[in-house]
């Protein structure tokens, strides 16, 4: 074993016995995935009969009591809107926007127009609220400094241009509506053309990021069917704008529907589920050795999602999709990807690392062999950090403190229960004390939505984080069945 495999096997028991301990971490990094380089026990010689210095100071368990059953919360709507045409319709939730899209009736261009209009009726802040947001996310793509609108156009058109015709025009349509006239990338509380298509993209062309999944099923689950859940982590905005706009869309296409959990005016996925129970859901990964980001001849990732989702019936056909394609994305990346029957993570290694040597596309399940200094020890199940994890393949554990203890902590959860109900599964995700810094947890600073898909049942709760922020004991939100 390499002496950094050592140092990474010795670091992951020290993280696992501070946890335990409940000790106060310093300099934390929750959002970035990326962690100090601590050293470990090996780099000190204690001194002979000396006492550990290490005190617990607390539990790190939430206190907060909240009696979560297997079902989901329903809530009465506050109101609704809908497109002239009827091809849009929007109904307000306390907690989220219940959105339909009418694929069946209107043309691509024509449910883009409908969307577009239909949010300005149901949220007539949207502009305000979501130009912010992207400027946010452009300066943070470019390192906090100063940007040049072309080098944001640039990639933009780049990536747009490689897209399947219908999603351009379905883009096209809500980009002219919602701009009504307005052009160009210029902070004036109006969302412009170029604006509206950038935040079809914001995972392939800004990414900010950083998630975790489980899936359990068989012997691990109460019912024998698949539980799979996804925690999402993503910029929230510096005031919580993103808790806003919270949506689930329905995109209603005969035997290509599919549901999307993300953001309001949104036609890309970041979580989504369609008629056949294919669930997917992005994680960041990134290159380990900070290879220079490539937009040309490049393609979305979370439009090549959608695409899977619309023509494929079943997992494996979804992440075969996915790994295929996978050297012609913007970003490395995971996808949790489930069905009634099967359960993977696709580790897509876009052209540029795979051709260095660096790393493989591959779609994982629970048989493929782990890299060395991971450990999995419950069958039956799967986890997904912002890292590959198959043997050989590129590591993002290795000084990462965030990818190490999440996974290591899952591994923790479900091999001491033997079986998980629903209610289960939420007691165990919102067992930590989420909004702080002291330590890394698995449901933590940055969390946006929590996603149950219960193949038992085929119904689909989430628990939103809103505009009040991070709770440690969420709603979990029954949004529908899948069929």
């Amino acid at each position: 074993m390499s002496k950094d495999r050592v140092k990474m096997k010795n670091s992951m028991s020290l993280y696992m016995k501070r946890i335990a301990a409940g000790m106060s971490l310093a300099s934390v990094v929750l959002l970035s995935g990326c962690g100090n380089d601590y050293k470990t026990y090996q780099d000190f010689e204690a001194p002979a009969q000396q006492a550990s210095s290490l005190v617990p100071v607390d539990a790190y368990n939430t206190k907060e009591v909240k009696e979560y059953g297997n079902e989901g919360i329903r809530k009465d709507a506050l109101g609704s809107a809908e497109s002239e045409d009827g091809i849009c319709k929007i109904i307000t939730y306390p907690d989220y926007y219940d959105v339909t899209l009418d694929y069946e009736n209107a043309t691509p261009e024509q449910v883009g127009k409908a969307y577009a209009d239909t949010i300005l009726r149901a949220f007539p802040d949207f502009e305000q609220l979501m130009e912010p947001y992207i400027y946010e996310n452009i300066r943070m793509a470019f390192n906090g400094s100063g940007y040049k609108p072309e080098a944001v156009e640039t990639r933009m058109y780049h990536l747009y241009e490689a897209l399947p015709e219908e999603y351009k025009e379905e883009i096209n349509g809500f980009a002219t509506q919602m701009s009504q006239g307005e052009k160009g990338f210029v902070e004036n509380g109006k969302i412009s053309y170029e604006e509206a298509v950038i935040i079809q993209m914001i995972p392939d062309a800004l990414r900010p990021t950083a998630c975790s999944a489980l899936s359990l099923w068989g012997e691990k689950t109460k019912s024998g069917a698949p539980i799979t859940l996804r925690s999402l982590e993503w910029s929230l905005g510096s005031d919580n704008q993103m808790g806003m706009v919270n949506a689930v869309t329905h995109m209603k296409k005969g035997e290509q529907s599919l549901t999307t959990f993300g953001i309001l005016g949104l036609l890309d996925v970041i979580s989504a589920v369609n008629d056949d129970g294919v669930f997917v859901a992005i994680l960041d990964v990134g290159s380990s050795k900070n290879e220079p980001f490539v937009y040309e001849n490049k393609k979305c990732y979370t439009f090549d999602i959608r695409y899977a989702l619309e023509h494929y019936d079943n997992a494996t056909e979804v992440g075969n999709y996915m790994v295929d394609n996978s050297g012609d994305y913007t970003w490395c990346h995971n996808l949790i990807i489930t069905d009634e029957k099967h359960s993977y993570c696709a580790e897509d290694c876009v052209k540029e690392v795979a051709d260095k040597g660096d790393g493989f596309s591959v779609l994982r399940d629970a048989d493929t062999p782990l890299m060395e200094g991971l450990t999995w020890d419950s069958k039956d199940s799967l986890c997904v950090v912002n890292s590959f994890a198959t043997k050989g393949n590129q590591d993002s554990f290795l000084g990462s403190e965030g990818n190490i203890v999440r996974f290591e902590k899952y591994n923790k959860w479900v091999k001491e229960q033997d079986k998980f109900s629903v209610k289960d599964v939420k007691d165990m995700i919102t067992s930590e004390i989420a909004n702080q810094y002291d330590v890394t947890t698995v449901h933590r600073v940055g969390g946006a939505q929590l996603i149950i898909v219960d193949y038992a049942t085929g119904n689909v709760q989430v628990a939103f984080t809103g505009k009040d922020g991070l709770q440690d004991k969420p709603d979990f939100i029954d949004v529908g069945n899948y069929h």
